[in-house]
């Protein structure tokens, strides 16, 4: 649409103005358009938050049917008759498991915050060194607290099947192993053998990973050879005869 404004003023010659108007429909147009596009934009957004949480939701999904399965196969080792106490217990379980990944992941992301914003080396060793200490911190709460729940639902024996489950059994089987290895050890070798297994399972406990698990039982499996050591076990060729004889069982086999 094209607008003309005739003037005139104080007797001078007339003038035309030429003012070019957008004709309505191209307006109403040029609105819809702009509407269809932010309505797109609505849509499309909307669908990537919607699929961000439906893939958020799919993983803690599978990741609770692992741990709830996972704590199965360990309670079914408990003979736990009564049911609602089985489900008791496997609901504590699965819980610790919970908080034990809890704790793993805020010490991990309070590590790459501190990477992302500091730049000396030193500090980020020492902030890193901090988030450790309250991880180990949270982790002992959490390990004192799925105990006091448990013992009062479990025998003994119960109990100490159940941390052996939660360790895969390394602590009994590495015992055995030891004595199987060294037949000469006298009791009180024996004693303190046990005594550092048995601390190294509760600490494994609340090792995140098989890694870390067996990482603990490392450490103190070193501890352990270092002591047979200094009471004077050549442990090289008690090794070597602990295999000989290991292949000559399993020959009469």
């Amino acid at each position: 649409m094209n607008i003309f404004l005739h003037t005139e003023k104080c007797g001078n010659p007339t003038i035309d103005l030429y003012l070019p108007v957008a004709k309505p429909h191209f307006v109403t147009q040029t609105i819809a358009s702009l509407v269809k596009v932010c309505v797109c934009c609505i849509i499309f957004f909307s669908t990537i938050a919607a699929c961000a949480q439906d893939s958020a939701a799919i993983a803690e999904a599978a990741y609770t049917k692992s741990i709830t399965e996972r704590s199965a196969k360990i309670i079914q080792t408990l003979d736990i008759s009564d049911s609602i106490r089985y489900q008791q217990v496997l609901s504590i379980l699965v819980q610790q498991y919970r908080n034990i990944n809890q704790a793993q992941q805020v010490q991990k992301n309070a590590a790459n915050a501190i990477k992302q914003q500091t730049v000396d080396a030193a500090e980020i060793a020492t902030q890193i060194k901090q988030t450790e200490v309250l991880k180990a911190s949270h982790l002992e709460q959490y390990h004192q607290a799925f105990i006091a729940q448990a013992t009062p639902l479990l025998t003994e024996k119960q109990m100490e099947l159940l941390k052996d489950g939660i360790t895969y059994r390394i602590f009994p089987i590495t015992y055995a192993a030891y004595l199987d290895m060294i037949p000469t050890l006298i009791d009180a070798q024996k004693v303190k053998i046990f005594e550092w297994l048995k601390e190294a399972r509760e600490l494994a406990m609340d090792g995140e990973s098989s890694e870390k698990k067996h990482a603990v039982f490392g450490k103190f499996k070193g501890r352990i050879n270092n002591y047979l050591s200094s009471e004077g076990y050549d442990l090289k060729k008690e090794t070597s005869d602990w295999q000989l004889r290991i292949k000559a069982r399993n020959a009469t086999k």
